[in-house]
C-alpha cells in the first residue's frame, strides 16, 4: 500500500464476515470493527474521523445507505467504500459514496479501493490546507506576534493547519516538499 496505516472503520453486521475483511486488513490499516449501523455513528469521532469506512448496505437494525447518508450530514472528511452483496442497480445514482465493492472482497482489492481513496482524500484535504495555511499565513505576517497569541480564532486557525498537515503528510508520504513549497510563498505586503 501507498500510504502508511491508515484508518479504516469496518460496519457489517455478519461479525465473520466483517472480521474477515478485518484481518484482510489488518497488517497494513489501524481497523475498528462495528457490527451496526448505530455503533458505526457512535464510533466516529467528527473532530478525528477515520480515513475510509467500509460500509455494508444490508444490516437489520438501520440499512447502509441510511447510514451513508447520515454520516454525509457532517462535516467530516472521510472517504466511504459500500461493501456489499447487493448487486447495483440505479437506485445508486442517489448515494453519496466513494467507492463500491461487490462482495466476495479478495485482499487485493480491499488493500487497493481503501489505498485510493486515502489518495484520493489526501488531495482533497491538501486543498483545504491551502486556503487555511494560506490565511493563517499572511495574518502572521502583517500582524505583530502578541496580537496573535491570545487571538482564539487564530489560535484555532493555527491548530487546524497544523492538525490538516499532519493527517496529508501520514496520507500522502511525500507530500512535505509540496507543502513546504507552498509555504515558501513571501506573503507580507509591499
Amino acid at each position: 500500500m501507498y500510504v502508511d496505516r491508515p484508518r479504516v472503520l469496518l460496519v457489517d453486521d455478519e461479525k465473520e464476515v466483517a472480521d474477515a475483511y478485518a484481518l484482510r486488513l489488518d497488517a497494513v490499516a489501524d481497523v475498528t470493527v462495528t457490527y451496526s449501523g448505530p455503533e458505526a455513528l457512535s464510533a466516529v469521532d467528527e473532530s478525528d474521523p477515520p480515513d475510509v469506512i467500509l460500509l455494508d448496505r444490508h444490516m437489520p437494525d438501520r440499512s447502509g445507505d441510511d447510514i451513508l447518508r447520515e454520516l454525509r450530514e457532517h462535516d467530516i472528511h472521510t472517504r466511504v467504500i459500500m461493501v456489499t452483496a447487493i448487486d447495483p442497480g440505479l437506485e445508486l445514482l442517489e448515494l453519496p459514496f466513494d467507492d463500491y465493492l461487490c462482495k466476495p472482497v479478495d485482499r487485493e482489492d480491499i488493500r487497493a479501493a481503501v489505498d485510493q481513496q486515502c489518495q484520493v482524500l489526501a488531495y482533497e484535504l491538501l486543498g483545504q490546507y491551502f486556503g487555511v495555511e494560506s490565511k493563517r499565513a499572511v495574518i502572521a505576517a502583517e500582524l505583530p506576534q502578541d496580537r496573535l497569541e491570545d487571538h482564539d480564532q487564530f489560535s484555532s486557525l493555527d491548530k487546524q493547519a497544523d492538525s490538516l498537515r499532519d493527517r496529508i503528510c501520514r496520507l500522502l508520504p511525500d507530500a512535505d516538499e509540496l507543502l513546504d513549497q507552498f509555504t515558501g510563498i513571501e506573503r507580507e505586503g509591499y
